[in-house]
C-alpha cells in the first residue's frame, strides 16, 4: 500500500507561503507580563488557531456588534507595534472602534497598557497574522478603513516576497473592506512605496483617492518616533490612499 499523493494546499490557508514577518521571541518586562494576565481578556480577541500560533483557524468569523457591544465604524492597523498610533487614534475618536492587528507579544503588552491609562474602550487587539484575520476573523465587508503604516520593508531583494502589499493581500483587504471604505498606506522606503502603488494601481477593487504621484500625508496618523527617525535619516515619508470600489 503506498501512501496518498500530497494534497495541494487548501484556499485561503497561509502557512505554505511566506509571511510578511518573522516573529523573534522578547523577553517581555514584569508589567507587560502583568498586562497579559489583567488586561488580554478586555482588550484581546482570543482567536482559535490553525496550524500556527499566528495563524487563525477558517470558519472563525467574529461578530464586530458582539466583541465591541455596539455598532460603529470599524479601523483596523495592520502592524500597529508599540500601538501608539492606534492608542492615540481610539482615544482621538470614541465613536469609533478600532482593531490592532500585531504579531509581538510585546507590542500589544504595551498597547494594552497605553489603551488602560487612556481609558480607550474601543480598542480591541489581534495576536494573528494579517491576511488571515482579513480573510477568516473578520465579516466580509465589516470594515470602514485599513491603515498598514510602515510595513517591514524587507529591502534585501532575496527577502521582497517576504512584502505584506501584494495583488493576493489587495484581494484580502478588499474582501474585509465595506464599499467605500479606505485603505491607508504609508512607508518611507521609496521602491517599497513604488511596489505599493505599481500592486496598488493594478488591483480591480480600488479607486485612488489622490491626485498626483502621492496622497498627501494622512492627518489622523500619529507622527511617531519611528516615522521622525526616517525622516531624520533622510528617507522621504510616502502616503497613498484607495477607496474601495462598489460592489456589483
Amino acid at each position: 500500500m503506498t501512501d496518498p499523493a500530497p494534497t495541494s494546499p487548501e484556499p485561503g490557508r497561509f502557512r505554505e507561503r511566506p509571511v510578511s514577518f518573522v516573529r523573534r521571541s522578547g523577553r517581555m518586562s514584569e508589567a507587560q507580563e502583568r498586562a497579559w494576565v489583567e488586561l488580554a481578556p478586555r482588550y484581546v480577541i482570543d482567536a482559535p488557531r490553525d496550524s500556527a500560533a499566528t495563524s487563525i483557524l477558517p470558519g472563525s468569523t467574529i461578530d464586530p456588534v458582539a466583541v465591541w457591544g455596539r455598532e460603529a465604524p470599524l479601523v483596523a492597523e495592520i502592524g500597529s507595534g508599540q500601538g501608539h498610533a492606534i492608542v492615540h487614534a481610539a482615544t482621538s475618536d470614541p465613536a469609533t472602534d478600532f482593531l490592532a492587528i500585531e504579531v509581538f507579544r510585546a507590542g500589544l503588552a504595551r498597547t494594552m497598557l497605553d489603551a488602560e491609562r487612556a481609558g480607550a474602550e474601543n480598542l480591541r487587539l489581534v495576536e494573528a497574522n494579517a491576511p488571515e484575520v482579513l480573510q477568516h476573523l473578520l465579516p466580509e465587508a465589516s470594515v470602514d478603513e485599513l491603515w498598514v503604516f510602515f510595513p517591514d520593508p524587507w529591502h534585501k531583494k532575496k527577502h521582497t516576497k517576504r512584502r505584506l502589499v501584494t495583488p493576493e493581500f489587495a484581494a484580502i483587504a478588499a474582501r474585509a473592506l465595506k464599499d467605500g471604505g479606505m485603505l491607508r498606506l504609508a512607508t518611507d522606503w521609496e521602491d517599497y512605496a513604488l511596489q505599493m502603488r505599481a500592486v496598488m494601481g493594478s488591483a480591480p477593487d480600488y479607486v485612488p483617492a489622490f491626485d498626483g504621484d502621492w496622497a498627501p500625508r494622512f492627518d489622523r496618523r500619529a507622527l511617531t518616533a519611528f516615522e521622525r527617525k526616517g525622516a531624520r535619516v533622510g528617507r522621504d515619508i510616502r502616503d497613498l490612499s484607495y477607496r474601495r470600489a462598489d460592489r456589483t
